[in-house]
């Protein structure tokens, strides 16, 4: 018999966040970190996990996108699917009437990314191997035959992205064995959130570098008295040589970003992240010429990879962030981190969040092994909220991710977890508040 996709099983999971301000910045004050999230099951028995991380409410409009997209993924051969993830990637994306819900943006191209997940998560299970050594596998005509060049070719053709990834290939064992042995850099925003008080952030701040991190994040935009006093603590208590970078989450204007970012330049600032809108190119472009050397970061928020074509074309950006779970999934991020490539410019994650250094881990060590082929100047966040919740978490060693070991994307949560956090009538939630008085 011919193994199938028999169903996609979707849950509601929310965390009582904004209890402690985890999670808390400028724009999100009061942030429950949620998921969306969904496990294919094979008529074998096989599964594959998946999600797209949110704040709250409004996750069950993703569960929702996704429910509308399974339809298309449930009674597909197994084998087909893992052999080729970027057919279901097309398919799903290239709905002729969903796709009138974005194009290629917002719930619906989530949703799309968290079936897409799922099925590179069942591939790698099936494969016996973690997904950036399944990645690392593919030969440079695999990887390029995964993306959708068609509104990519003006700044990187197929051509260009194999002889990358041809140029690659040779040091490919020797930084395997490098990454095995020594990991991943990683950056750590755990002390930075805006609820945090005073000894809080010094606390953290000091304990993030004493676990080994030469970069910390703190969030500010909410009010800039009280960034230049923390921004002034955190100084003190890293040192001068430690990076301090910064993050807005998009809530300055560019005139603003710009007068704001002057006010905090004397604390040295490794870079702004999200200064304004994620979809204002010219704007970023604008932020970067005015602020140069304090380096410009984004892409947590963007759509997909045409917008983080455009900000490369611009020169509107140091530092792009991909993110597991905004864009089409692994299939588009490969597409992102070919760009990157192309244009020079270091890939620095975003993660945190309900999984989301779980996943973004196998990108950046793909990235590191079969495309870049180097860690400089890059790092992974990390946040130290949530991993307890999944059957692979996160291992960081002396500021560093290292390697997972375990087949798949890491993406499984325990099933005790999705028990005790579904949403509205898991224990954990039943007649609950947030903390901002909405109900959940």
């Amino acid at each position: 018999m011919t193994e199938r996709i028999s169903s996609v099983d979707t849950f509601d999971i929310r965390f009582p966040t904004s209890r402690q301000r985890d999670g808390s910045d400028a724009m999100n004050p009061f942030p429950d970190y949620s998921a969306a999230y969904i496990v294919l099951r094979t008529t074998a028995g096989a599964e594959g996990h998946g999600f797209v991380f949110t704040v709250g409410r409004g996750t069950e409009i993703e569960v929702a996108a996704i429910r509308s997209l399974a339809t298309m993924v449930t009674g597909l051969p197994v084998d087909d699917l893992v052999a080729d993830p970027g057919a279901l990637a097309r398919r799903l994306i290239g709905d002729s009437q969903i796709r009138w819900l974005g194009p290629e943006k917002g719930v619906v191209h989530m949703a799309a990314g968290a079936l897409v997940n799922a099925v590179w998560d069942l591939a790698a299970r099936r494969a016996g191997q973690p997904l950036w050594r399944l990645l690392a596998t593919l030969t440079p005509e695999q990887v390029v035959a995964q993306i959708d060049w068609r509104y990519l070719r003006d700044a990187l053709t197929e051509d260009e992205a194999l002889a990358m990834l041809r140029d690659a290939a040779p040091g490919k064992a020797e930084r395997e064995r490098t990454l095995l042995a020594e990991g991943y850099p990683a950056y750590t925003t755990t002390p930075g959130w805006l609820g945090y008080d005073d000894e809080k952030l010094a606390r953290l701040c000091k304990q993030a570098v004493s676990d080994g991190y030469q970069l910390i994040k703190l969030k500010v935009g909410a009010d800039l008295e009280d960034d230049v006093r923390r921004l002034a603590i955190a100084r003190r208590a890293v040192g001068p040589d430690v990076h301090l970078a910064v993050d807005a989450n998009q809530v300055w204007g560019v005139s603003d970003a710009i007068g704001w970012m002057r006010e905090l330049a004397p604390f040295d600032p490794y870079w702004i992240e999200e200064p304004t809108s994620p979809d204002d190119v010219l704007g970023h472009a604008a932020i970067r010429s005015a602020l140069a050397p304090i380096r410009v970061a984004t892409g947590e928020h963007m759509h997909n990879a045409v917008m983080f074509k455009q900000l490369l074309q611009a020169g509107a950006v140091d530092v792009v962030q991909i993110d597991a779970c905004r864009v089409g999934g692994v299939n588009e991020n490969l597409a992102i981190l070919l760009l990157a490539a192309k244009f020079g410019v270091p890939v620095c994650p975003h993660a945190g969040g309900v999984g989301l250094c779980e996943l973004v881990q196998h990108l950046a060590m793909f990235d590191f092994i079969a495309v870049s082929g180097t860690a400089e100047g890059r790092a992974i966040e990390y946040v130290d909220h949530l991993h307890e919740h999944f059957t692979a978490p996160v291992r960081i060693e002396n500021g560093r991710y290292m390697a997972p070991r375990t087949a798949g994307m890491s993406a499984q949560m325990l099933p005790s977890t999705l028990t005790a956090y579904r949403y509205p009538d898991g224990p954990r939630w039943a007649g609950a508040e947030s903390s901002d008085g909405g109900h959940r």
